[in-house]
C-alpha cells in the first residue's frame, strides 16, 4: 500500500513553507495553466489542495529550469 498524499490548503501551505505567502500560491495557482503549477493542484469539488510532495518536486524543477 502506498503512502497516503501529504495535502494543504492554500493557508496551510503558506504556513509549511513560509518562502510562500498566500498570495503568491494563489496566483501560481491562477496561472498554473502557463507556469506548469497545475501538477500539484488537487481539486476535490471547490475545495483547491497542494500536493507537497509534487509541489517540492516543482520547486527543484523552476531551479533547474533558471
Amino acid at each position: 500500500m502506498s503512502e497516503p498524499k501529504r495535502l494543504g490548503t492554500v493557508k496551510q501551505t503558506a504556513q509549511t513553507y513560509q518562502a510562500f505567502t498566500e498570495a503568491s500560491l494563489r496566483w501560481l495557482i491562477f496561472n498554473e495553466r502557463t507556469n506548469g503549477f497545475s501538477v500539484c493542484v488537487r481539486r476535490i469539488g471547490s475545495k483547491v489542495l497542494i500536493d507537497y510532495d509534487a509541489f517540492e518536486d516543482w520547486i527543484d524543477s523552476q531551479a533547474e529550469a533558471a
